[in-house]
C-alpha cells in the first residue's frame, strides 16, 4: 500500500470517528522528521584520534587524514578478526585511498602548524572485504522497525516531536550492521502511529498491521532518560535497548556528557553500543522474532482427494466440471500464490482451484477445473490477461511485462 494511499485511510477512519480534527492536530506543524544520512554498506571507524604538526596547515591536515586512515584501516582488521591491532597488515597509502569512501569530522582544532581532531573514517565493504581476508558472509536480522523513545523533563517522546535521540539515529550509518533497521522519517502520520503508546502496547494485530506497512518483521525500541544536574551542566543519559512488542530488555547502560555540547556525541555513541548490544543477542540467538507477529497463513482449500480421479484430459478430474487442468504460475511469495488463486477463480466457467504443487519463489502448479474444452479455456486465460504456453504436461500462465 503507498503511503499516500494509507495516509489517506487512516485519516478517513479517524474523520468517520469524528476524530480527524484530533488526528490533524497530532500531526500537523514542521517541527518533526529527520530522514537517516546513509544505511549503506560501508564499515565505519569512529573517533580515532590524531594530532600532528606540519609547516603549514592545510599540510597538517592532510597529514592527519592520512594517519587516520592507517589507524582506522589497523582498528578495523582487528575488530573484524578478532585479533590485536598489531597483527594488521600494513597498507600502502595508496591501497587506503582505493578502499576509503570518505571522512567524516567528529571534532577538529586546526592552527598554524598542527591539527587536532576525532575522525570518523567509511571503509567501502566490496574492496575492503578482500583485503580484511573474509568473504562477504554472516548472519543478519529480519527488518527491525526502529521506535526511539526519549525521556526529559519528565516526559517521553519518539516521533511527536523531533529530538536529540531521533536525530542519532538517523546520524547513524547501519549499513555495517548485522541487523536490518527500517527507520521511519517521522513525518505525515508517523507521530500519530508510531507513538510511545504503540511502543508500550502488547496487542499483536495491530503490531501485525505496523509491521505489514513500514514492510517490517520486528521492532525494536531504544530508550534513552536523560537527568540533567543544572541548566547548561552535566547530562547523565540511561540507555535501554528492547525488543519486541513485549520489551524484552537486550541491555542496559549509562553515559554521561560534560555539558549540553557534548550531548549529540554521547547520544552516537550511544546509539553504537546499542546497535553492538542488538549484533550480540542475534549472534547468540536470543534476537528471536515472535512467531504472534507473523501473518496467520492464508486459507488454501484443498480438493478432496477421495473425489479427485484421473482423466483423459492430462490432469485431474474434478467433480462439477467438465475438463481439469494443470497450469504453472509464478509465485515468488505467499500473496502472490492467493492472488493467482483468487485471479483464476474470477474467470468465468472456473469451477474450482487448488494446489498440486507449491514452490514460493519460483513456479506453483495449479488445478483448475473448467467448465468447457482446452480450446474455451485457452481463451477465456487469454481475454483474462495471461499468456499462455503449452508446456506438454499443462500450461504456463504469465502476465504481460
Amino acid at each position: 500500500m503507498t503511503p499516500v494511499r494509507r495516509n489517506s485511510l487512516i485519516v478517513a477512519s479517524l474523520a468517520a470517528l469524528g476524530l480527524a480534527g484530533f488526528a490533524y492536530a497530532q500531526i500537523e506543524g514542521n517541527d518533526r522528521g529527520v530522514p537517516p544520512i546513509d544505511s549503506s554498506a560501508n564499515y565505519e571507524v569512529g573517533n580515532v584520534a590524531v594530532d600532528v604538526s606540519a609547516k603549514t596547515a592545510d599540510q597538517a591536515r592532510t597529514f592527519g587524514w592520512r594517519l587516520a586512515q592507517r589507524r582506522a584501516w589497523k582498528m578495523l582488521w582487528a575488530k573484524v578478526n578478532n585479533q590485536p591491532e598489531a597483527d594488521a597488515p600494513n597498507l600502502a597509502d595508496g591501497a587506503l585511498d582505493s578502499m576509503v569512501a570518505g571522512i567524516e569530522v567528529e571534532d577538529e582544532q586546526i592552527g598554524a602548524h598542527r591539527y587536532i581532531a576525532h575522525l570518523g573514517v567509511l571503509f567501502d565493504r566490496s574492496r575492503a572485504a578482500q583485503a580484511l581476508g573474509q568473504a562477504e558472509t554472516g548472519v543478519r536480522s529480519v527488518p527491525m522497525l526502529v521506535i526511539p523513545v526519549m525521556w526529559s523533563g519528565g516526559a517521553p517522546q519518539s516521533f511527536e516531536h523531533r529530538t536529540e535521540w531521533q536525530k542519532a539515529w538517523a546520524r547513524f550509518r547501519s549499513g555495517g550492521s548485522p541487523i536490518d533497521y527500517v527507520r521511519p522519517v517521522g513525518n505525515g502520520l508517523d507521530p500519530l502511529i508510531l507513538n510511545v503508546a504503540q511502543a508500550g502496547r502488547p496487542g499483536r494485530g495491530l503490531w501485525r498491521n505496523l509491521l505489514n506497512q513500514y514492510g517490517a518483521s520486528d521492532v525494536v525500541v531504544p530508550i534513552v532518560q536523560l537527568v540533567r544536574q543544572y541548566p547548561g551542566g552535566p547530562v547523565l543519559a540511561h540507555f535501554s535497548a528492547l525488543h519486541g512488542p513485549d520489551g524484552e530488555v537486550i541491555a542496559r547502560f549509562d553515559l554521561t556528557a560534560s555539558d549540553s555540547d557534548k550531548l549529540p556525541q554521547m547520544l552516537d555513541e550511544g546509539v553504537r553500543r546499542i546497535d553492538e548490544a542488538y549484533a550480540a543477542a542475534l549472534r547468540d540467538g536470543r534476537l528471536r522474532t515472535d512467531r504472534s507477529l507473523e501473518a496467520p497463513a492464508p486459507v488454501v482449500p484443498e480438493l478432496p482427494e477421495e473425489a479427485a480421479v484421473e482423466s483423459d484430459t492430462g490432469g485431474i478430474a474434478v467433480p462439477g466440471a467438465a475438463s481439469t487442468f494443470l497450469v504453472q504460475v509464478d509465485t515468488p511469495d505467499d500473496p502472490a500464490l492467493v492472488q493467482a488463486m483468487a485471479s483464476l477463480r474470477g474467470i468465468a466457467g472456473v469451477k474450482a482451484v487448488a494446489t498440486n504443487s507449491v514452490a514460493l519463489g519460483g513456479v506453483s502448479v495449479l488445478r483448475v477445473g473448467f467448465d468447457g474444452d482446452p480450446q474455451t479455456f485457452r481463451t477465456a486465460l487469454a481475454s483474462a490477461g495471461y499468456n499462455v504456453l503449452d508446456t506438454g504436461g499443462g500450461l504456463r500462465l504469465t502476465r504481460p511485462k
